[in-house]
């Protein structure tokens, strides 16, 4: 994912299904290096990690 993409997600009022690794994440934070982004897992609120905006992937939501 590309830094613009992560601050969109983060903006917008709509969900958008996000994976870190094959995990389904949530987006906290966009950090100002433009490279990282703090995300936690979508059914933990507590654990929260700091990861490379770049192995971020958006995935497609089936309709």
């Amino acid at each position: 994912m590309e830094y613009q993409r992560a601050q969109e997600i983060i903006a917008s009022p709509a969900e958008y299904e996000v994976s870190y690794n094959g995990v389904s994440v949530w987006i906290d934070k966009v950090h100002d290096d433009k490279k990282t982004a703090t995300v936690h897992l979508r059914r933990s609120l507590e654990e929260r990690s700091e990861v490379d905006i770049s192995e971020l992937k958006e995935e497609s939501l089936i309709q």
